[in-house]
């Protein structure tokens, strides 16, 4: 079984087509493509990690005194953004992009 699966996924890997999606998704090597991934994926997650319960505390704080539906939405989702803290998946694939990036 391990053999199995260890050939399918060395077939896969040597598929033009996954070679092709794969070059297709690697960041373009420019200052966007830096400040894209760092701003979406790496900056959010080190602002939960570190101001993630103050953040949560404020939102549910101007969630009750919200005077129209759009501040309620956008409190709620800073509440949902922020309550968990950060993610430590999100950081890891913003690291191994930005890595990407320069490889």
């Amino acid at each position: 079984m391990k053999h199995k699966i260890k050939t399918k996924v060395g077939q896969i890997a040597q598929n033009p087509t996954t070679q092709k999606a794969l070059a297709s998704m690697k960041p373009e090597k420019s200052m966007w493509g830096f400040l894209g991934i760092v701003l979406f994926l790496i900056a959010p997650e080190i602002i939960a990690f570190i101001w993630g319960v103050e953040i949560t505390a404020y939102a549910k704080e101007q969630l009750i005194h919200a005077s129209s539906t759009l501040e309620k939405y956008y409190f709620d989702l800073l509440v949902m953004l922020f309550e968990d803290g950060g993610s430590w998946i999100n950081l890891g694939i913003g690291t191994a992009l930005l890595i990407w990036l320069f490889f």
